[in-house]
């Protein structure tokens, strides 16, 4: 069936498919980019492909969407593979395992009415708008074309035991002291994956919200917000853990805290995790977003590795992680990206990364960590604006005889010598302004927001 461009492009955005179940996304949309999916896929002379793997999260529309979507795809000829519950890292692994493209139905952290599709060619590349989305969404729009040949089939294999014995083997906890780690699962995918992957290591853990419930009763699975961390800070602080793990959604990403119940920087991982892969493959390029902390691009020079800065977003990552051969790709949203992840991203892997450095060495976490964190931060504060561009350039013009340096690479970033920087980025989707600033001191960075928006919001 024809559909309005409004409609559709409501639903396709620029790296996803998401949107409010029952209102907006239904079975007979989800066929229909599942139809166009497997043309886009199929007849794609790189790929050929012949099959689909589908995974899923824990809300309860993701089955009926996940089985709709196998319907389209098999109405196109292609067979289908069903992995069922699965994290969204657990679906790329599927990918990668299985050489074909993939599906994963989640809305991440979004509240329960939500759901979407994250899609990916085989060996996990992303899809998204330039690579797939705007083709889908057109081919939507104008109706999906029948195929008219035999369809595909269905069948379904588990791979989560795979999964986890794939993650234990890119990172050696075996000989890392006894540890007790708080983890957070916020009713979302990491209480399917934690206990497969922790299992067998030297680890006590304590669980917290693992039950699988896509209503999220205790709190959002989004640890961006820093009230979704409470729980695990008060946990780790009343059982003595050597740290907590907080985990959003589908569990792509994860977020720590010390044993002190403070928050970890995901720049200061992102440093630590690049330390550990230079010293594996000295010289590599770790890639890093632009409002990443200046101390990873730092102590990535100081170890001998190339730093490479890249746009927000996973798409510009994971491009740049292509073309470089970098081994790593961190961001300050809790992403992380690893070469021998088919190039995709685990929070998961990240995890093990951060247990295994710990293990190693008796110190805890925050005396760890202090060695990556050189500078404070704001963290990214939004602003509502009617004009992002005009209210940008007016904070150009009130730096203007102060700037060291303006770039224009992902909105601006303004260089203020001495290691204070802000930049200053419009949303794609909301009438938004979003700032990070960092310096030496935590007055530096109070300082510096007080005067960008006292001008963003004249």
């Amino acid at each position: 069936m024809a559909r309005t461009a409004e409609s559709v492009h409501a639903l396709i955005k620029a790296y996803d498919v998401r949107g409010i179940v029952g209102e907006q996304l239904d079975s007979d949309f989800v066929r229909d980019v599942a139809g166009s999916f497997a043309r886009l896929v199929r007849d794609d002379s790189a790929s050929r492909a012949t099959r689909v793997v589908i995974g899923h999260d824990m809300r309860s529309s993701s089955p009926e969407l996940a089985a709709a979507f196998a319907e389209g795809v098999t109405a196109q000829g292609l067979d289908v593979v069903m992995i069922g519950l699965a994290s969204t890292d657990q679906l790329y692994f599927a990918s990668g395992l299985l050489d074909c493209p993939g599906a994963m139905f989640t809305a991440s952290h979004n509240p329960a009415r939500y759901n979407g599709i994250k899609l990916c060619r085989a060996g996990a590349k992303p899809v998204g708008q330039d690579t797939g989305l705007r083709t889908i969404a057109d081919e939507v729009i104008a109706g999906v074309p029948g195929h008219g040949g035999p369809a595909g089939t269905v069948t379904e294999q588990d791979v989560l035991g795979e999964y986890a014995e794939f993650l234990r083997g890119r990172v050696d906890l075996s000989g890392i002291r006894s540890l007790r780690v708080a983890v957070d699962a916020g009713n979302g995918m990491g209480g399917h994956t934690v206990p497969a992957v922790f299992d067998g290591l030297p680890l006590t853990t304590e669980p917290l919200f693992f039950e699988l419930d896509g209503t999220f009763p205790n709190h959002e699975a989004n640890p961006l917000d820093p009230k979704n961390l409470v729980d695990l800070q008060a946990h780790v602080r009343a059982t003595g853990a050597d740290l907590g793990l907080a985990f959003d959604g589908d569990a792509d990403r994860c977020f720590v805290v010390d044993e002190l119940g403070d928050p970890v920087s995901p720049s200061a991982v992102t440093a630590l995790v690049a330390q550990r892969e230079l010293a594996k493959e000295p010289g590599a390029a770790i890639i890093h977003n632009l409002i990443t902390s200046r101390a990873v691009p730092e102590l990535v020079s100081e170890l001998g590795g190339t730093a490479v800065r890249t746009r927000v977003g996973h798409s510009f990552i994971k491009q740049q992680m292509a073309e470089t051969g970098a081994v790593f790709g961190g961001e300050h949203s809790a992403h992380y990206y690893f070469r021998d992840f088919w190039g995709a991203d685990s929070g998961m892997l990240a995890a093990l990364h951060v247990l295994a450095a710990l293990g190693e060495q008796d110190k805890p976490l925050s005396e760890l960590m202090a060695g990556y964190t050189r500078y404070a931060a704001s963290g990214e504060i939004n602003s509502t604006v009617a004009d992002a561009a005009e209210r940008t350039e007016a904070v150009l013009a009130a730096f203007a005889d102060r700037t060291a340096n303006v770039d224009r690479l992902d909105g601006v970033t303004v260089d203020l010598g001495d290691g204070a920087w802000f930049n200053l980025r419009a949303s794609n989707t909301e009438p938004l302004l979003r700032l990070n600033v960092e310096a030496r001191t935590q007055e530096g960075v109070d300082a510096l927001v007080a005067e960008v928006l006292a001008v963003v919001r004249a």
